[in-house]
This record gives structure tokens, sequence and C-alpha cells, in this order.
């Protein structure tokens, strides 16, 4: 039985191009190693079945000899390194990829991607688990992800990770390193043995591209600085992502803020995100056009979309990252104390932006989101950060991907809303005691309680993003946001290039 699935999985890996009929009878005899088989038979291959299926099979092999024990842990690292038999060296990847970068730059991209997808190294299978559906806001069709595919950690690898504590270690530098790439782990690693990244050139500096192991939209990818160091949204990085987008233009580019609560989970590793994946955002319509004398070559526009979205359109890439940085400068000293923005707590900054870069019809566009992660006694969380009512349903910061209109919501969820849908069936069964208030008022809705649920679920998260932005998407909001551009603008063509001195505040009245 496990001799035919060995042989399968062999099978599959000639088929995925993973390897050639000619590396049939090493790589059988490395998974023979992996399973401390020393005979085999030759069987009938003629099931054909997936890649995930098959490691799960030879994985309980290992668990039934002894081999690794029955925790999530041990059993990524094996499989990892079960498939790291049928991954070609870093050379080899970076060669093949070059070359079809060469000739066709998605192509290249596409190869990659395959190679992640049938290496195992992107979760498929975890993946499929997540729950996931659009639904019609008035700003546009939004994505909705339950995020099901990283799994819970066995009671037992909690305890024994307590009573074996993971001898300290600088190695891997960080879950983005690029010293990850074919690393083992362990109890409180990931396995990363079949992983693989192609270096990259961005503004002249050494970076780094791979897949995530957990998709949240096609082709979700990973740009990583090869050196350790704090995120920083700057002059340097709308130039990365615009040389990124320059080498790939089938690809969007984009950056958490580099504050904490604004900005994403990883603020000690400089590291961008990008894909091939048409948001909302992208198709947000145009509320206000502005002109610049000095940077004439650029479309200024602000958008409707819950937070508060400067778009720069230019086919001039440097007058671009010219006005990005201008604006940037402006905003991280800017003051409308009648919008509770305030930049500064004596010295520590509160002003930042989330960039999103990406080509359209000719065009680079840098999306510039404005951000403040100032917090107050009533909203302890963050001023402009989700607010208490919803945090039933999403508490987390609203990174670079919910900004774009996807929401990634925690697993407690699933179990949480189907709950709630019985409730608003009509059904007499236990509601979480934060969402009970919520359920009520969808009790009293006529129509499909999973719609009727559904719906109500987007419409919290887009609450949470109109929560985010600083200007908010009523008459008094748009008039604020006016006044900045309009006073960032007369800032912009009047004063000698550069941005702000520290210390130095713009206020408005």
């Amino acid at each position: 039985m496990i001799d035919a699935t060995i042989e399968t999985l062999v099978e599959a890996a000639i088929r995925e191009d993973l390897i050639e009929e000619q590396d049939r009878i090493y790589s059988r005899n490395r998974i023979l190693a992996k399973l401390r088989k020393l005979d085999f038979t030759l069987r009938s291959t003629r099931q054909r079945a997936e890649i995930p299926e098959l490691l799960e099979i030879l994985t309980l092999n290992a668990i039934d000899a002894g081999i690794i024990e029955d925790l999530l842990e041990e059993k990524d690292r094996f499989k990892a390194e079960v498939m790291d038999v049928f991954v070609s060296k870093p050379s080899e990847v970076t060669r093949t990829f070059n070359v079809l970068r060469e000739i066709d730059v998605k192509s290249a991209t596409d190869y990659f991607y395959q190679m992640s997808r049938a290496s195992n190294y992107i979760q498929t299978e975890r993946i499929a688990n997540n729950i996931t559906y659009q639904a019609p806001t008035q700003y546009g069709t939004l994505d909705i992800t339950i995020n099901l595919s990283k799994p819970e950690k066995d009671p037992r690898e909690i305890a024994r990770a307590r009573l074996q504590p993971t001898p300290a270690s600088n190695y891997p530098k960080g879950l983005l390193a690029i010293e990850n790439e074919g690393y083992s782990g362990h109890m409180n690693h990931p396995a990363r043995a079949n992983h693989r990244i192609i270096p990259l050139t961005l503004g002249g500096e050494k970076w780094s591209f791979q897949y995530s192991p957990y998709l949240y939209y096609n082709e979700h990818s990973i740009l990583l600085s090869n050196e350790i160091r704090d995120m920083v949204i700057d002059r340097g990085a709308f130039e990365r992502l615009l040389d990124f987008i320059t080498q790939f233009p089938h690809y969007f580019a984009g950056s958490n803020a580099d504050l904490p609560i604004v900005g994403g989970s990883i603020l000690t590793h400089d590291h961008y995100q990008a894909g091939r994946y048409r948001f909302a955002m992208d198709d947000a319509r145009v509320v206000s056009t502005y002109h610049s004398e000095r940077y004439d070559q650029v479309d200024i526009e602000t958008l409707y979309w819950p937070l508060s979205v400067v778009r720069l359109r230019s086919r001039q890439k440097e007058q671009l990252v010219m006005l990005a940085n201008q604006l940037l400068g402006y905003w991280r000293n800017y003051e409308d104390e009648s919008s509770e923005v305030i930049p500064y707590t004596d010295d520590v900054p509160h002003n930042t932006v989330t960039p999103i870069a990406r080509r359209r019809d000719g065009y680079y566009e840098l999306d510039l989101v404005l951000r403040n992660n100032r917090t107050s006694d009533v909203h302890p969380d963050g001023i402009f950060h989700p607010h208490a009512d919803v945090h039933h349903i999403k508490r987390e910061n609203i990174g670079l991907i919910e900004v774009m209109g996807l929401a990634v919501l925690p697993a407690r969820l699933k179990t949480e809303l189907e709950q709630v849908v019985r409730y608003v069936a009509g059904e007499d069964v236990h509601v979480e005691a934060m969402h009970q208030e919520w359920a009520d008022a969808l009790r009293k809705k006529s129509g499909d309680p999973k719609t009727i649920v559904n719906q109500a679920v987007v419409d919290k998260f887009v609450k949470g993003l109109e929560d985010a932005g600083v200007f908010k998407q009523t008459e008094t909001g748009q008039e604020r946001f006016d006044v900045f551009v309009r006073s960032l603008l007369s800032h912009v063509d009047k004063v000698e290039y550069g941005t702000p001195r520290s210390g130095m505040r713009e206020k408005t009245n």
C-alpha cells in the first residue's frame, strides 16, 4: 500500500513538472529514506490523487512507524522534507525563472506560482477550508474571508512547548528572513524545507520575492528586504513599489503602514505584499480632481472609499515619486483638530500612509491612504480603528489587504456565525453574548437567514473601514479632506522641493 502511494506521489511530481522522468528512481529512494524503508515493490499507479492527499498518507505511515509524533509541527516538517525531494535547488529555480522572464514576465511568475503550489509550500488544501464570499456595498463588491487555513495548535503541543522551550536563537532572524529558504523549522517556527525565493533588485537594493503559504487572494506574494530592518514608508518605499510594478506590470504591490495599530503584524522587517488580483478599491469612483503646477504630469484624485485615499496617476515615475514624497512629508506633520487628526504626542508620531501601486492603461497609479494611529479614552484601540460596536466581528488591525476591500476575519466566527444563522432562522440556540444584540436585530428581518447574516458581516466590515478613515464620507468630512489636499498643493507649489523638517506642524483651522 505505502509503496503504491510513494510511486503515485512520484508520478504526481512528474505530472506537475517538479521533476523529470530521469529523476524517478532517485526521488523514490529519497522518500524511502525519509520513511526509513529499505525495501520497495513497484506497484501499479493507476490511481490518481492530489499531492496533499498523498502526503497525508505518507505522514500517517511515518507516525505509525514511530518516525514522528502525531503533532502538527512534526507533521508539517515531515511533509515539507518529503516535498523538498522534488523541488529544485534555489539557483536552478532562479535560473529557470529568469530565462522565462526574458521571454515573458507572466510566464516566469506562472512557473514560480505553479511550483510553489505543487510543492505544497502554498497550503492549497488548508486554504480550501477558508470561508469566502463577496457582497455588495455602497463602495462596490467587497470580499470576505474567514481564515481557517491556519489550524489551531494541539493542546499537547502547547504543553510540550512550555515544558521544553525552544532555545533562544536568532536564526532565522524572522518569519520573513531569507534564511527561511530550506529551513527545517521547529516547535515555534514553521517548516520551510520546500520553500524557495527569487532574488530581486528594487530601488538598487537586494530584495526577494516569494508567495504567501496562505493565499488570501490570487498569487498573493511577499516582497522582503534581504536586510532585516524596521518597516518604513518613505521615498525609497515609493521607488521600490513602482520599480516592482515596472518589472512585473501584471501585479500590484503595496505596503502596510509603518506605525502600530494602523500597520501590519510584522513591523520589524521591511516588506511589501503583491499579487494578481483586482480589489474593490481599484474601481472606486473619483470624487474630486486636483492639479499641481509643479507636478503637471500627475493626475491627483480623491476617491469614494471608506478610508481617505489620494490617488496619483502619471506616465512619469519621477514626478509621481516626488509628489508622493511631498504628500507623505506634509501629512506626517498635518494637524486638523476638528477631524481629530493630531500628528504627534510629544515626539511620538501618529500620521502615516498605506501605499498601493499598480499599472493601468499605460499609467502608473499610486494610492496613498491617509492613516492616523492615535488612541483616546473613548477609543482605546484607536480613534481611526474599528470601533467597539464592530469588535464582535473585526477587532484586528485594518492592514493593507483590508484597506483594499478584502476582510480577513478570525476563525472563531465560523462557529459563532453558524449559531447566529440558526438563531435568525428562528431556532432556539445559544448565541455568543457579544453577538446577541446584533442577532436580535437581524432576526427581525425577512429573507434567507444565511444571506442576511453574510450581508450583515460585510456591513460591519464596511463600518470598521469607515472608522479607520481620517476624513469621513460625510459632507463635513469631505470638506476637511478637500482642505487637506488644497493646502498640500499650495504648499507643494510654493516651496522648494523637500519635506517639512522634523517637528514642524501643518495645522488647519
